[in-house]
């Protein structure tokens, strides 16, 4: 059902800004769902859907819509979702998925040396990154996603942002934000719930290990920047 395209009758507000009860039509049966707008919708709306949630007793499953070319983010659908009163939320599944992170570099006297990671139970080499929190701006959770993850303390490197997007799987749209970070010790200790293993390696060798595209391209990038800033 995620990214399905359904026409929502909207019935009432919810008393809080952008969230709408209302339902839809499948075949001759009414089927409820939550709307999510960045403005008062009108009384019928075609929209997407962009959520799946189900409640803590598992009793119940509501689609969550929103009008087509609208994006959220599962923590803001939760937010959301929490000033419901007769629907607890307990799983959930997004449409939209987004994470920060960046590419970590270091100053090493031999050459500059790039932080690679690989996730619990992964097959690839990529950088730390995760999922954006409520509240934070991009810059915050991947300073926050790596600390977590390396126990490292880097500095953000201005002018420097890359984007990822594609579907990992099924319908779901995955998007990652990736910045270039400095770090002042190559003294990682790794998340041991995230990550299972890490490794320095200069860029080239770093290019030689990532195996996706998109890592592929933001490896050049970072390393095209770094040049330009020693020139």
């Amino acid at each position: 059902m995620l990214g399905r395209k359904i026409d929502v009758k909207v019935t009432s507000a919810i008393p809080y800004a952008g969230l709408y009860s209302g339902y839809y039509m499948s075949g001759t049966r009414r089927k409820n769902v939550f709307l999510l707008s960045k403005e008062h919708p009108r009384d019928h709306v075609r929209c997407t859907v962009v959520a799946i949630a189900q409640s803590r007793s598992g009793t119940q499953v509501r689609l969550i819509a929103a009008p087509e070319g609208q994006i959220y983010y599962e923590p803001l659908i939760k937010k959301r979702l929490k000033r419901l009163r007769n629907f607890r939320v307990g799983r959930i599944s997004c449409l939209y998925e987004k994470s920060c992170g960046a590419i970590v570099f270091y100053r090493a006297p031999e050459d500059l040396m790039v932080l690679l990671v690989k996730n619990k139970n992964g097959r690839y080499w990529s950088f730390p990154k995760g999922h954006v929190e409520l509240g934070e701006n991009e810059r915050q959770t991947a300073i926050r996603e790596i600390k977590e993850e390396t126990d490292l303390d880097v500095v953000i490197q201005p002018g420097f942002r890359e984007t990822s997007d594609y579907c990992p799987f099924g319908k779901v749209r995955k998007r990652v934000v990736f910045f270039l970070a400095e770090a002042k010790s190559r003294d990682v200790h790794i998340q041991e719930s995230e990550i299972d293993y890490f490794i320095w390696v200069p860029f080239s060798k770093a290019r030689s290990m990532c195996s996706y595209d998109n890592d592929l391209r933001v490896i050049d990038k970072a390393e095209r920047y770094l040049g330009g800033m020693t020139e």
